[in-house]
């Protein structure tokens, strides 16, 4: 599927292989077989132009993404980082400069948001359909826990919740609605009172960032703006395009000048 989408990206943008400056590919970290397609990809399109090849960072693609919606983003920024596959708070103190202050221990949100969806049985993405189922249920009908909220730490877990929406929707007494809305709840409340024990640790810091799929959760971003106001801080989140994993986050960091260069 990726020389269609190449030879499309290019008549779309009117540009040929010839006039770009360099070929950039997430190299990691993420699901080995799409990073595996995709870096050769990359490698056999710089190899057959003579353009350098660019591996990127995939995480740090999607740190500095905010930057490329808002420009006036100033460092250092604390950034709430959830996707499918990865959860972390980092304190971002410039490109290619970063403090990381807390990680899951287990599973990521948007891999609990993704599994709970497709055990509820829904198309996939499973996130936005959950989301959407949610808005109809009752997010208080399905007692579900919220790990390690109140911890010490400020890190994560999700495999417990996972498991505990397993459980729900096995004993087939919730209605599907009011699961997907106790579970986004639950979500919402362990990313609230993870970061919030991150931003006592963090020094000063210009504004409170969200990036990564989960950052296109319409409850996440609003309970996220309502801890940026508690603490005097900007809440800055990148349209949805660009929270979910894109070319242009990979493509910004290159032109940055971040990642790493080489001919082989």
């Amino acid at each position: 599927r990726l020389m269609p989408l190449v030879e499309q990206a290019l008549r779309e943008s009117g540009l040929s292989l010839d006039a770009v400056d360099a070929i950039a590919a997430t190299a990691g970290p993420g699901l080995i077989g799409g990073v595996m397609v995709g870096l050769v990809t990359g490698k056999a399109l710089a190899h057959a132009t003579g353009k350098p090849l660019i591996a990127v960072n995939h995480l740090e693609g999607h740190a500095l993404s905010p930057r490329l919606a808002d420009a006036d983003l100033a460092f250092p920024y604390l950034l709430l980082l959830v996707s499918g596959g990865h959860c972390q708070i980092l304190r971002v103190d410039g490109v290619g400069r970063y403090r990381r202050l807390a990680t899951t221990i287990d599973d990521a949100a948007g891999e609990a948001f993704d599994k709970s969806a497709k055990l509820l049985k829904l198309p996939y993405p499973g996130g936005p359909e959950l989301e959407k189922l949610a808005a109809s249920g009752n997010a208080r009908a399905v007692p579900l826990p919220r790990p390690l909220l109140g911890s010490a730490e400020p890190h994560f877990s999700f495999a417990g919740l996972k498991s505990a929406v397993a459980r729900a929707v096995q004993t087939d007494a919730h209605r599907p609605e009011d699961i997907a809305a106790s579970f986004q709840a639950a979500v919402v409340a362990c990313l609230i009172d993870r970061t919030r024990r991150a931003l006592a640790g963090a020094g000063d810091v210009t504004a409170l960032v969200v990036a990564g799929g989960v950052a296109a959760n319409g409850a996440v971003r609003t309970a996220l703006q309502a801890l940026a106001a508690e603490h005097g801080l900007p809440f800055v989140a990148p349209p949805g395009w660009l929270c979910s994993d894109n070319a242009a986050m990979i493509a910004g960091l290159a032109g940055m000048g971040v990642g790493i260069v080489g001919a082989e």
